[in-house]
């Protein structure tokens, strides 16, 4: 009986990153015109001044065509030589046809394949994992990956106990084939006793049949989220450095989902990150936009010029469910002309 014949394996790399930010930005101080608190609580218990809230032209389709722009450009990629699509979103409110096909068709990427994923804050990790898998098996040459969340479409507004948190936006990354591998094991995990620690408060379709249960809208557990965290995420983003063969002392860049500043500074502490790393604090003016988080503060780093092309970062993604996904890579050189 013959046998499969399966391309030989090489390793992959991200080649470029993009992003989009809309262009309305919310300050602490409009944020307390919604809810009963001030500028300094907020800031003092998350660490954000301000963040990005999305204008209706400015849908998950747009911002996600709009970092992929900008990651091709970087990359040096034309759409047509992308060969699959992989977006991670939480907030697409049309379940089909797949957001990848619009966003690829858009694009120009009418070669590719595509598919959609759903992890919430670990979204981004996941889909990178999936994009170098796919180039480094034979199965694709260059994927581009997009994270892209309107947040603010999925929480009340009114609700002071988490409101003040989130924000909107998109990065993307494109992944191909490199001499040297360029990105690492991915290390996945969830805890399913953490599935009401973060969660919608009811189903679209109670809310169609009774809408007396109220719009659904993201509700949180903030403390429990916190200690997990602490607890598994630490000795997650661990283990991603130990499968890369680096150590923590290695990085020059740690780029965490971006929860807020207070949790990222804890991951800090714990994983004991030395000076010298450069930490991403993109939270500070863009709050937590759920999977599109580490794609954001991924592109500001890159194009800081703060960090050499070519060193190694690490990455976690974690949130909802509970779950999380990182994985430790080599930057891309900064683009020749930063935006």
């Amino acid at each position: 009986m013959p046998g499969l014949r399966v391309p030989e394996r090489r390793f992959s790399r991200v080649l470029g990153v993009g992003s989009y930010r809309p262009r309305r930005e919310v300050s602490n101080k409009e944020v307390c015109t919604w809810i009963d608190s001030t500028e300094e609580w907020i800031e003092t218990r998350t660490g954000i001044r301000s963040r990005r809230i999305a204008e209706p032209d400015e849908t998950i389709q747009v911002m996600g065509v709009a970092a992929s722009r900008r990651a091709l450009e970087h990359a040096g990629v034309d759409p047509a030589e992308i060969d699959l699509v992989v977006v991670s979103t939480m907030t697409n409110f049309v379940h089909t046809p797949p957001l990848s096909v619009a966003i690829a068709h858009e694009l120009g990427a009418d070669n590719a394949g595509g598919f959609d994923l759903s992890a919430a804050c670990a979204g981004f990790c996941h889909a990178l994992s999936i994009a170098a898998d796919a180039v480094e098996s034979g199965g694709s040459r260059h994927v581009l990956v997009v994270a892209t969340e309107r947040m603010t479409d999925v929480i009340d507004l009114a609700d002071r106990s988490l409101s003040f948190l989130f924000g909107d936006g998109a990065g993307a990354a494109v992944v191909g084939p490199s001499d040297v591998p360029g990105i690492g094991p991915v290390v996945r995990g969830i805890d399913g006793t953490g599935l009401g620690s973060l969660h919608m408060s009811s189903s679209w379709d109670q809310y169609v049949e009774d809408p007396s249960v109220g719009r659904p809208a993201l509700v949180m557990d903030g403390k429990r989220v916190f200690r997990w965290a602490v607890a598994d995420v630490v000795p997650a983003a661990r283990e991603a450095l130990e499968v890369a063969g680096l150590t923590v002392g290695d990085l020059v860049a740690f780029v965490p989902h971006q929860a807020n500043l207070r949790i990222i500074d804890v991951l800090v502490d714990r994983l004991g990150v030395p000076e010298h790393v450069v930490v991403s604090r993109d939270a500070e003016d863009t709050g937590n936009t759920s999977s599109a988080s580490v794609a954001l503060a991924l592109d500001r780093l890159v194009r800081s010029g703060a960090v050499p092309g070519g060193g190694p970062a690490l990455m976690i993604g974690f949130g909802a469910g509970l779950s999380y996904a990182g994985q430790a890579l080599l930057l891309p050189d900064p683009p020749s002309t930063p935006a």
